[in-house]
Order: C-alpha cells, then structure tokens, then sequence
C-alpha cells in the first residue's frame, strides 16, 4: 500500500507553488526591460522598441492577473505551469525574432523554461516544452529582423556560424534538460523511499510499545479491579448460599480474579522486557525473525559458527528486526528450494550471511542493489505481485540506521550448476 501510493504521487510530480512562477517570470521582465532600454536608448540602436517593451508589458499584466488571482502559497497543476512555460517561450521567442534571431545572444533563455519543467513536470510535459523551443529556436535560425546594431552598419553572421550556434542551442537544450530531469528524479524518489523507511520504521516501533501499553492497561485497571474484587467478597460472604444473588457475587468475584491474573501476566511481560525481549542471544533472536517465515514453502537453515559460551547478545529494535525480515523474505521469493542464514561470531565481530539456492542478482542491477524503485522480481517470474524496489532499500537504510554494513554479491558456481544471492551483514557495531 505505501509502495503504490508512492508510485502515484511519483507520477503526479510535484506541484509547482505560482509565487515561484511569478517571481522567475519578475526576474525576466526586468531584464527584458532592461536591455530594450539599454540598447534602444543608452546604445542608440535602431530597434523597434515599442513593441518589445509592448511584448514585455503583457508578461508583466499577466503576472499581475495571476498575483490577483492566486494566493502565494497556491500550486499550479501540471497543466497550468505547463501552459506558463510554454506563454514564456512564445514571448520570448517573439522578442528574439524582433531582435536579430539565433543572432542574439539572448537566444540562450529560451533553454530556462524546459530546464524548469524538467525539474517539475512529467516527462510528457517537458517533452512538449522541448519540442515547442527547438521550433521556436530553428524558426528564428531562419527568419527574423536585423540585430540591432550601430547605425548605417548591417550586422550579420555567416550562414555556417549560425548552424553551430543552432546545433550548440539544441544540444544544450538536450544535455541541461535531461540532466535537471535525472537529478530532480532521483531526488523525488529517494525522498519517496526515505518517506516509505519512516512509515515502516514507525510501524514496528508502534509494535514494539505494545508491552507498554500493555502495563499502562495493568496499571490503570489494577484499582477498580480491587474494588470490584473487595466488593463481591463482601457480597459472597454477606448474602445467603441459597440465594440467587450469592452464585452472581461468587461468578463475579471469580471472574474478577481472572481478570488480576490476566493484568499480571502483562506486568510481568513488560517487566522481563528488558532483559527477555529486547536483549536476546543471536541465535534465539534469528529464531524470532525466521519463526513467521517457515510458512511459506521454503526450508529456511539457520547455521551458526561460533562457541555457545561466546555468543554475542543483541538489542532488538524495530528497525533491525525490519530490516532482516524483509532481506530474509526476500530472499524467500527468489529462492528455489533452500535460504541458509548463517552467523559467525568467530572472529569477536558478529557477522550474517543471507544466502539461497536461486540465480543470483542479475550482473545489469548487482552494482545498484539498495536504490529505491529499483527491482528484478517481475523478470525472475516470481508469482508474487511486482513491487517498486523498495524492500531492499527500506532494509538497507534501516539495518544502516542501526549501525550495520551491508554487501551484495552472488554465490560462486555450485555443484549442481546453480548459483545464489549473498547477502553479508556486519553487526559487530551493534551486537553486545
């Protein structure tokens, strides 16, 4: 659930707040402005002037119809900055066609507004962008007036020279967009995971309070249990045996016993917590974490390399007994046959090996194992629904969180001509 939600806003993108779109849009307008006045006047070049700052002021009333319109804090939908962005080309364009062209050297701005949607919008978005810039851009190669330039002089590039100036615009078109979109891209969605690593981890901690919660109860119904206790021995004692009232109070009484029973069990449980369940020996803590998984049609071997009277003792916390979890799990859809969890405390360091009977990480993603969105489960033919690549990543961060090292790497050639996956856990940092 919380992977697919992801996915969707994933694909909405993110909206874009219109007081950025009107202050981008300010910058331009003043300098606009600024080299109209500068060139018609400060220079003396023959331009017509009066058109662009025309050209100009609608930019600048169309800023103010959207100042008046929308709040500061309003987000445009993808089709509403998508529009903007492509009103900035056209005006600029038009500008640059009054102005001398691909001649300009202003001709450059016209990549600012597919730079912007590719950090914002969709890529079907971007593309349209793009695609409306290179036409505006390969129209004013062709056609425009004369650069504004010192009187009684005619200022033209060679023809030659104004292909490289088209091809260099178009590539770095191409190069600042794709850029600004991949970054943008594995920003939105590393923060997608790292939203996803927080939900999950908040989760098992709500679990984890579980036995508080339970000797909060014990603690708070504890009194007018003993009411209730005190009143019916009264009762029993006061009311005659043969009276249908005495077999209530003594069905009560016994029933409210139970219930002090029941409440120290929970107090007991959340006492012994310290010591029983959030300390345990590593091999008792694997039989934990292993335990719900053996119901899922694969043999699961947990293997130990070390002396019983050296056997290190770990904290549990939710996000290692997560992130274990999940890598075992893992471990189970693309196995065969078999999953082996082996630890070794051999060395004075604690150290697991996660490892099954399947083919292996594919060599295309080995380097890129622990990426969020980034899976092989739909090309392994697992059964199971395909999923984002989020497990690896929420398990990686997790178990990292709490001090471990992870490393990914596939089992050497077996003697049955099958290979596995290898998972090597470092807890040294964490195990007591």
């Amino acid at each position: 659930m919380v992977e697919r939600s992801l996915l969707e806003g994933n694909q909405e993108r993110i909206l874009v707040r219109i007081d950025t779109l009107i202050r981008l849009r300010w910058y331009a307008i003043i300098g606009q402005a600024g080299a109209v006045l500068v060139i018609a006047f400060a220079f003396g070049y023959p331009m017509a002037w009066a058109v662009c700052l025309t050209l100009i002021a609608m930019s600048a009333a169309l800023n103010l119809i959207l100042n008046q319109r929308y709040r500061s804090t309003h987000r445009l939908p993808a089709d509403g900055t998508f529009r903007l962005l492509a009103f900035d080309i056209a005006q600029l364009g038009v500008l640059l066609f009054l102005t001398g062209g691909l001649q300009n050297p202003f001709a450059i701005l016209l990549l600012a507004p597919v730079v912007v949607s590719s950090t914002s919008l969709t890529q079907n978005h971007t593309l349209m962008l793009g695609g409306f810039a290179v036409a505006i851009i390969t129209f004013l190669a062709v056609f425009h007036l004369p650069l504004p330039w010192i009187p009684g002089s005619d200022f033209r590039l060679p023809g030659q020279f104004l292909v490289g100036v088209w091809v260099a615009i178009i590539c770095t078109l191409g190069f600042t967009a794709i850029y600004a979109f991949r970054v943008a891209e594995e920003a939105r969605k590393l923060a997608d995971a790292l939203a996803a690593t927080e939900l999950v981890l908040q989760r098992e901690q709500h679990l984890t309070d579980i036995d508080g919660l339970a000797a909060a109860a014990a603690h708070e119904l504890g009194t007018p249990l003993a009411t209730i206790a005190l009143v019916s021995k009264e009762m029993v004692n006061t009311l005659p045996k043969d009276s249908a009232m005495h077999d209530d109070a003594a069905l009560l009484r016994s029933q409210a016993q139970r219930c002090r029973e029941i409440l120290q069990k929970l107090t007991s449980l959340s006492s012994e917590g310290e010591s029983i369940i959030e300390q345990k020996t590593i091999m008792a803590f694997l039989e934990d974490v292993v335990s719900p998984l053996r119901e899922l049609g694969v043999e699961i071997e947990i293997v130990s390399f070390g002396k019983n009277a050296d056997e290190p003792k770990i904290m549990r916390s939710p996000g290692l007994n997560y992130g274990l979890t999940n890598l075992i799990d893992n471990a189970i859809v693309y196995a065969k046959h078999k999953v082996t969890v082996e630890a070794d405390w051999r060395d004075g360091n604690l150290q697991l090996k996660i490892f099954d009977d399947g083919k292996g990480f594919p060599e295309s993603i080995r380097n890129r194992i622990g990426e969020p969105f980034l899976t092989s489960r739909q090309q392994n033919g697992s059964n199971r629904p395909r999923g984002l690549g989020l497990g690896l990543f929420i398990s990686k961060t997790l178990l990292e969180r709490n001090g471990a090292e992870l490393a990914f790497s596939n089992l050497s050639q077996q003697e049955d001509g099958q290979t596995g996956a290898c998972i090597t856990i470092k807890l040294d940092s964490i195990s007591r």
